[in-house]
């Protein structure tokens, strides 16, 4: 990570999903170290291209793609023509509700729409007369549903129909406001909706997770060997495999082919094991969408590497309370009922319960920073290190989901 170049800026990415939960899109979160909103990108090389090269990028179907971004901007960001010379296809210029809408503003943005920049609308009040010049221009408008009340909203629509435009309900919070937004028709969602779990009462954990979980028992055995895990595994032949084929992939740039998790043990450590068993265990059935999947692996790695930057014990550790945060979210279960199934030790557990200890208390941290809550961050850490561990975080999860869908 110590090639990382360190901006002065947080950022931190939130998915737009489709109706099928597929991201098309990321919204950026993003202040300067001093917590004011970034009104320039003020290095603008430097700061463009970690946008696109990592901010942007995602693996879909075995390959890398680079989505749009929805880019915040003020008023003095348009009108002082700061706008750098932004990628149309990869930035949607969104435009803030309290902006002042003058008619010099109206006409900097038409501009912008004649020039091929998408547009988007946030904060769209349906009783402030100032949005309706902006609703002829703008491409996409966001409607946050718990200000406006999802009972409100159909009517609201009969409203907007007239206009040419793609509606985003914005603080999707639950799986059931998901489903009432995705019956009026909306195109697009954010929200933490997918971090909710829809438990299911008594609900058991099966399939190749019980493999998995036998492993992890067997892994925190002290008496454990190479031969009695390789044992365990030898169960499901084909989870052997595809951990052997994450193993030899590009994720650990190995000189020679390993042929056995026994040798893969000897070589590696037991922890390195332990963490491709920890990230099948997270792998989703086709059930749930893969941004699910690529955030456990963003806040374990991001957990891991805070761990290690601040010397707190056992880094490998907060990695699996990072990544198994979302546990109960990708198998519908409460994360209680979950745990009395789990082989894990107990400070463990009191971290994904009650974000207690070392673990507990960096998991926060990461959750803030995800939310774009950063001022919510804690002082021990000079807070361009938490953007460049979250940017190495995000490469190395799309590596990992590259390495796991090849598998």
């Amino acid at each position: 990570m110590a090639d990382e170049q360190q901006l002065q800026v947080l950022m931190a990415r939130q998915p737009i999903y489709t109706k099928s939960q597929d991201v098309v899109a990321f919204e950026l979160l993003f202040r300067d170290t001093d917590g004011n909103f970034v009104e320039g990108l003020k290095d603008e090389d430097a700061t463009l291209g970690v946008l696109l090269g990592t901010y942007s990028s995602i693996t879909k179907g075995g390959a890398v793609q680079s989505l749009p971004c929805f880019l915040k901007v003020t008023d003095s960001f348009l009108l002082n023509n700061d706008v750098p010379e932004l990628p149309k296809q990869n930035f949607v210029l969104e435009i803030l509700g309290h902006s002042d809408v003058t008619p010099e503003f109206i006409a900097r943005v038409k501009g912008l729409a004649q020039q091929g920049y998408r547009l988007a609308l946030a904060d769209y009040d349906p009783r402030d007369p100032k949005f309706e010049p902006l609703l002829n221009i703008v491409h996409v408008l966001k409607l946050d549903i718990q200000l406006l009340g999802l009972d409100n909203i159909p009517a609201l629509l009969q409203r907007l129909r007239t206009y040419q435009l793609e509606l985003l309900a914005d603080k999707v919070e639950t799986q059931e406001e998901f489903r009432r937004c995705l019956e009026m028709g909306f195109a697009l969602y954010m929200g933490y909706f997918l971090s909710k779990p829809e438990a299911v009462k008594g609900k058991k954990i099966t399939g190749n997770k019980v493999v998995l979980l036998e492993l992890l028992t067997e892994m925190q055995r002290p008496s454990a060997t190479a031969q009695s895990i390789e044992q365990i595994a030898l169960h499901d032949p084909a989870l052997t495999y595809r951990i052997l084929r994450v193993v030899n992939s590009a994720a650990f740039n190995l000189k020679r082919e390993i042929s056995s998790l026994s040798h893969a043990i000897s070589l590696l450590g037991i922890d390195q094991i332990k963490r491709w068993v920890m990230l099948f265990l997270t792998s989703t059935d086709k059930t749930k969408p893969d941004e699910l999947t690529r955030n456990m692996l963003v806040r374990g790695r991001f957990c891991e590497l805070l761990a290690e930057m601040l010397g707190r014990n056992e880094p490998i550790n907060h990695f699996i309370v990072g990544l198994l945060s979302q546990l109960d979210v990708l198998l519908d279960m409460e994360m209680e009922d979950l745990l009395s199934q789990v082989p894990l030790q107990q400070d463990m557990k009191d971290a994904l319960v009650g974000r207690r200890g070392s673990c507990g208390e960096l998991l926060q941290q990461v959750e803030h920073y995800e939310r774009g809550e950063f001022e919510q961050l804690s002082r021990e850490l000079d807070k361009p290190f938490y953007e460049v561990a979250y940017r190495h975080s995000l490469n190395w999860a799309q590596q990992v989901m590259l390495a796991m869908q090849q598998a």
